[in-house]
């Protein structure tokens, strides 16, 4: 009798499961893709996210390959000129071991079942070519220039010999707009982008005939690039509208408008037009500490950030959430590691491995909650389960005080003063008189200065000393997670003290700078406040240093200077120290 009830279920339980499936399935986004942003001219990162096997187990189908050697920087162009990489030089050496090189990634990703794409920096030429064929391919000004036919012709060539030697390669990431020659000896190149929208639709319609069309490969256009393309709706319709769709062209878009920082709205470009889009999200933020402390961001990505309920409510989307079901929508690419220069440096994943956790696998199916990946991502990794809602309270904080200590939660926030803070320095309140391109001295001078005439400035300090009681929550927060991976455990709870202490010296660091700049404008100085600040100051980067010196797994330290774009060091002597040491002197004399 129980056997014949069973079997009249069994239809039922056949269906059911089919349903799950399938609804599963159709929840899965098309592309689950995952890169190392390597830095420019620095050695290559050492990442889990370097092996396919990984990414493949972590729902992952694709890796995009970014170490700055790219594909079309290995190969030799004999068909057009054999002196470009003559037989017996080192050039023509450098060639072949970097065409090695890509053949061995694209092997191991294929072994693993992903798909291998290659980052693309376009224009990029060997400088040979560019020394002989200059007359046809150069402007005025001596930049290789789309509006030559000859430009065209080679890249046409190009094209046609990188797949002809990497024939299994599955497609390409292009990028223009920036171009990183670091990795490159033998090659020379600069921004295509010369007419705006003209510059872009000449080398789409380039891409889709010879790469989409004739070797039915997958082009992923990104949209980062300057002049509007990236963060103006009309400008990306104007340009899209002009491109006949095809099932390999896609195009990659941020999710923030402009760079990956906290308080940039949602990009308003997603979604707009015919074309499939990819959503690119950073899991390493390069200006929010790098995995160096918390930094939980996967909760604002796909349920929508704070500040976009409060005081930045969005015209249109605000998550991935409300773009999941957009016919346009076709899938996730995770900067697992990278983005920006230098460090901090990280001898521990964990942060980066829990934000691009929830991205994959909440797109492997993204009928999932976002609370629901994560508790997963804490089943998997072996938390015990008195230490789920400590963790969950972490994580969530650490976003609410990144966004006070980093950015502002204010309402009278400017969001071009994210730059005072940014990869590993802390920039300082004097003027900047000597402007340099993504130079960040100055930042927090025209911060200070609108504050202070709008009577702000002590609630703006008084907003980061927030930030520096969140992250003592923090800290005693981490010492209540226990993990499987005890390596991992003692790196929750370095990192949440390295927050602590960096968020500690930056809101006493502020309070120097804002007790100096009022006695700037008043031309009296409150010594004493001034003196108490300095000596707290002091000793939080005594317990930072010591902290780093104490705990081989914490990450490099941030330094006290203002960013600035040149090698090697990317700072100059201005910054933090310097304004904190100009009231010093005037506190103690």
């Amino acid at each position: 009798m129980f056997k014949t009830k069973a079997s009249l279920f069994l239809p039922l339980i056949l269906w059911m499961a089919f349903t799950l499936r399938t609804a599963a399935q159709s929840s899965k986004a098309q592309y689950i893709l995952d890169m190392v942003h390597n830095n420019p001219g620095e050695e290559l990162t050492v990442s889990a996210f370097n092996n396919p096997a990984y990414l493949q187990k972590n729902g992952y189908n694709g890796q995009v390959f970014n170490d700055f050697t790219f594909a079309h920087a290995a190969i030799t162009f004999d068909k057009l000129n054999p002196d470009i990489f003559p037989f017996g030089s080192v050039a023509r050496e450098w060639v072949n071991n970097a065409a090695n090189k890509v053949k061995a990634n694209i092997q191991k990703a294929h072994k693993a079942g992903m798909k291998a794409y290659y980052f693309t920096d376009i224009i990029v030429l060997p400088k040979k070519l560019v020394e002989l064929y200059r007359n046809d391919i150069c402007d005025a000004n001596g930049k290789i220039s789309f509006k030559r036919p000859k430009t065209i012709d080679i890249h046409r060539l190009m094209l046609n010999e990188l797949f002809d030697t990497f024939p299994d390669l599955d497609g390409l990431v292009i990028r223009t707009g920036e171009t990183y020659l670091n990795n490159v000896p033998y090659h020379t190149g600069n921004n295509p982008i010369t007419q705006g929208e003209a510059s872009h639709v000449k080398l789409l319609n380039l891409l889709r005939e010879e790469v989409c069309v004739k070797r039915h490969k997958k082009i992923f256009y990104r949209t980062w690039s300057f002049g509007g393309m990236h963060d103006d709706p009309q400008y990306y319709l104007n340009v899209v509208n002009q491109i006949n769709t095809h099932p390999n062209l896609v195009f990659m878009v941020k999710h923030t408008k402009g760079d990956y920082h906290r308080t940039f709205d949602f990009n308003p470009t997603l979604m707009k037009g015919r074309h499939k889009q990819v959503v690119e999200v950073q899991c390493q933020r390069e200006y929010e500490g790098k995995g160096a402390y918390p930094n939980y961001v996967m909760n604002g990505v796909i349920s929508g950030f704070e500040e976009y309920n409060v005081n930045r409510p969005q015209k249109e989307f605000k998550s991935l959430n409300d773009i999941r079901h957009h016919p346009n929508f076709a899938g996730v690419w995770s900067w697992s590691r990278g983005g920006g220069w230098v460090g901090p440096y990280i001898a521990n994943e964990f942060w980066c491995r829990l934000n691009a956790y929830v991205l994959s696998h909440w797109a492997g199916n993204t009928s999932q909650t976002e609370d629901q990946v994560f508790k997963q991502f804490m089943i998997e990794n072996g938390m015990s389960q008195s230490s789920h809602s400590a963790f969950r309270q972490l994580c969530l904080l650490s976003a609410r005080a990144v966004l006070r200590g980093h950015d502002s939660a204010m309402p009278t926030f400017n969001s071009e003063w994210v730059w005072w803070m940014r990869d590993e320095f802390l920039a300082g309140s004097a003027p900047n008189k000597d402007s340099t391109a993504f130079d960040s001295e100055g930042t927090l001078y025209k911060q200070f200065t609108q504050y202070y005439q709008k009577g702000l400035l002590k609630a703006a300090v008084e907003e980061k000393f927030e930030a520096a009681r969140k992250w003592d929550t923090i800290a005693r927060l981490s010492m209540k997670i226990k993990i499987r991976n005890k390596s991992d455990e003692e790196y929750i709870r370095v990192s949440s003290t390295y927050g602590r202490l960096l968020y500690n010296i930056i809101a006493e660091g502020w309070n120097i700078m804002a007790i100096g700049f009022e006695g700037d404008k008043t031309s009296t100085y409150d010594k004493a406040k001034l003196k108490a600040a300095i000596i707290k100051y002091d000793n939080l980067w005594l317990a930072y240093q010591k902290l780093k010196a104490n705990n081989p797994t914490c990450a490099t330290l941030y330094k006290p200077y203002a960013f600035v774009y040149k090698a090697p060091t990317y700072h100059k002597e201005l910054g933090m120290a310097a304004s904190v040491n100009k009231y010093r002197q005037i506190a103690f004399n």
